[in-house]
């Protein structure tokens, strides 16, 4: 998948083109993109999707703005094992954001983008104030001749409409299976192993610290969890191994802290610092709570671990009874 930043020095050969934050990659955006994929091998031209960087709400609105939940690069990786051709990321500034919508069309979409058909969704506004909408589209696209535009309708999950929203509720709720069922996937997040305070290994417990770019993630507790990570060849998250992880600010350790995610990986004795883990959460067993000494810590740690280990016992052989059903 080719990756642009910024507009190109001569005009680029014809796209279809989707626009959007794209946060998460959910049902719906994977919808948009498979829709993107046909109109693309139909006119024979490259897929491209158009986002922005960092999200337009933590530049205009940085008090409301909500949690990722995906970062950029994360982003691109799930972009990019859909098959998409191309991703143009605009910068998303107070200059790009004062742009004008008739000047969006003409120049970014039509000029530097050189448009050939267009997918975006009902509510799409674009351009300073967010004054451009789909009727002015519609006028440029019809006066052109050459080029398409589609409105796509949102998606549903048993009459939810599928979103970034409705994703971070079911997260808030702890309904890691709702959020799984709108993402297509369990939901994750991912960062590279760092030093922490090595008292997980002190424990008896020793955990991959990953270091976290967002301050208050959108998940809190103890959580089963599968670990996945490059392997030595560089290629795809192959390297797997199942685990209990604790998302919070570790009250019986420290007070005052900024959240850190702890994974303690079962059975496990690898040197990884330094690695990038993606972390699936399965389940959630607990609120994180602070206890009143370490041996009571210790106590409830490999309570989670047995719990943990039980669920995983417990999909395998529902697992196993679906393939003896298939046999």
């Amino acid at each position: 998948m080719r990756i642009t930043r910024r507009a190109a020095a001569s005009r680029e050969e014809p796209v279809a083109l989707t626009i959007g934050n794209f946060d998460g990659v959910h049902l719906g955006h994977q919808a948009m993109i498979a829709r993107l994929k046909r109109a693309a091998r139909r006119l024979g031209v490259a897929s491209c999707v158009m986002t922005f960087e960092p999200h337009p709400r933590e530049l205009l609105m940085p008090d409301r703005a909500p949690a990722r939940l995906t970062n950029l690069h994360e982003k691109l990786e799930l972009l990019a094992n859909l098959g998409v051709d191309r991703v143009q990321i605009y910068r998303f500034n107070h200059a790009f954001a004062k742009i004008s919508a008739e000047l969006f069309i003409t120049r970014i979409l039509l000029q530097e983008m050189n448009v050939r058909w267009l997918l975006i969704g009902e509510d799409f506004r674009f351009g300073a104030r967010r004054s451009g909408d789909i009727a002015l589209l519609q006028k440029f696209f019809s006066e052109s001749g050459e080029r398409e535009l589609e409105v796509m309708s949102p998606v549903a999950l048993d009459e939810l409409r599928v979103s970034s929203t409705a994703v971070r509720h079911a997260l808030a709720s702890d309904d890691l299976d709702l959020a799984a069922e709108l993402l297509g996937r369990p939901f994750t997040m991912g960062g590279r192993v760092v030093d922490g305070l090595k008292l997980g290994k002190k424990l008896g417990f020793p955990t991959a610290n990953i270091q976290l770019k967002d301050h208050y993630p959108l998940l809190n507790g103890i959580f089963v969890v599968e670990a996945s990570w490059r392997d030595g060849d560089g290629s795809g998250f192959t390297r797997r191994a199942r685990g209990v992880a604790s998302l919070g600010v570790r009250p019986t350790v420290l007070e005052y802290a900024q959240p850190v995610l702890e994974v303690h990986l079962f059975d496990f004795d690898e040197d990884i610092y330094g690695q990038r883990l993606r972390i699936e959460f399965l389940q959630k067993l607990r609120d994180e709570e602070k206890f009143p000494d370490m041996e009571t810590l210790v106590k409830q740690i490999e309570q989670d671990a047995v719990r943990a280990r039980a669920y995983f016992s417990q999909m395998d052989s529902s697992m196993h009874a679906t393939a003896c059903l298939d046999c």
